[in-house]
């Protein structure tokens, strides 16, 4: 991540109201130059909205959007140093790859010898170079979507917006093309900000997220901050699977009603009784519930006295067989007390 002293994108107090609807609502933050920055959040948060808002396919209600220190108040798209790749590719069908990817540059009348010498560039970067003269009918979801990438960067944008473009790839190739995006944006060296709606997606690729929630930002970091430290509850359960405690529950484990989160597969599963490490919290209760995963296991507890924790385990030493016989077994749970993550408010969003 190349860094310099002007952001790349810089929301200020932006709104953006559809009627009664609130689709962003008082949103602020710096995007730096050359970071992957992913906005994560659930269907109706905002995210996508955001991205038209860079893109100038819509404007806001009210704030200030800066792109390179530059207002982009009155500037048309095409006039903004940015472009974008959708979920669906938008490709041309009649045309072959090579020249769906020079489209940037012969709109721009740019001399054909070029127009060909860069497209090529393109596709060997994207690792297209000996698929120029087919049709994009031809190409798997994943080359097609090489494709939508190599067509963006062809005008060599200092910002590219990429609004869930990996959602209609299946797992394996999603998984793929997560690497190869991060690895791409490294290479390139400009700024990519990424709208998704997949956790797992945003933690793999992201230099810093920043998650939404009903057209405001719950919370911005890293991903290991965002993981391991959520500030407020419905980060904590958005983002990957947590156990939130509150009230009387989290009374009994740690003398306090503060609410806190504790990650599943932080907690250890022990025989009743069995003592646990100095400065560990600790509870009791039966497994009423229980998954096979192949490499780990999730355990559903009922603790004594109500409410109930998600364990997962890995499967170091445990059969499927095995796995399965503990459904009923009492348990003593026992986590680090360091891995309670205090919670700004005490219950998960929506």
């Amino acid at each position: 991540m190349v860094e310099s002293e002007v952001p790349a994108v810089s929301f200020t107090n932006v709104h953006r109201h559809f009627g009664m609807v609130r689709a962003v609502d008082g949103v602020s933050f710096d995007i730096v130059d050359g970071e992957f920055f992913s906005i994560l959040g659930p269907s109706g948060s905002g995210k996508t909205t955001c991205l038209r808002l860079i893109a100038g396919f819509d404007q806001p209600t009210a704030g200030r959007i800066m792109i390179h220190g530059q207002t982009t108040r009155g500037v048309p798209p095409y006039e903004r140093d940015v472009n974008t790749v959708f979920q669906d590719y938008a490709l041309f069908p009649h045309m072959t790859v090579m020249d769906n990817v020079a489209y940037g540059l012969m709109v721009k009348k740019v001399a054909k010898a070029d127009q060909r010498r860069r497209a090529l560039e393109m596709l060997e970067m994207v690792k297209l170079a000996d698929m120029g003269g087919r049709k994009p009918a031809q190409l798997s979801g994943g080359q097609r979507q090489r494709v939508a990438l190599a067509r963006a960067l062809i005008n060599r944008p200092r910002v590219l917006l990429l609004d869930e473009p990996l959602g209609a790839l299946d797992l394996k190739l999603r998984q793929q093309m997560q690497i190869e995006l991060k690895a791409l944006q490294r290479q390139v060296g400009i700024t990519f900000i990424y709208v998704t709606h997949d956790q797992e997606e945003a933690l793999i690729m992201s230099d810093r997220i920043a998650v939404f929630n009903v057209g405001r930002i719950e919370q911005i970091g890293t991903p290991g901050e965002i993981y391991e430290r959520p500030a407020t509850a419905f980060v904590a359960g958005f983002v990957g699977v947590s156990n939130l405690l509150t009230g009387e529950i989290a009374a009994r484990i740690t003398g306090s009603n503060t609410a806190f989160s504790v990650r599943p597969e932080k907690i250890r599963l022990a025989e009743p009784g069995n003592p646990a490490p100095e400065g560990s919290c600790t509870a009791e209760g039966e497994i009423h519930n229980v998954v096979y995963l192949g490499a780990a296991s999730r355990y559903v507890v009922a603790l004594d006295g109500g409410g109930e924790l998600i364990v997962i385990e890995q499967n170091l030493n445990k059969s499927a067989a095995q796995v399965a016989a503990s459904l009923g077994q009492r348990v003593r749970l026992a986590w680090d007390r360091r891995h309670n993550q205090p919670l700004a408010d005490g219950e998960p969003g929506p």
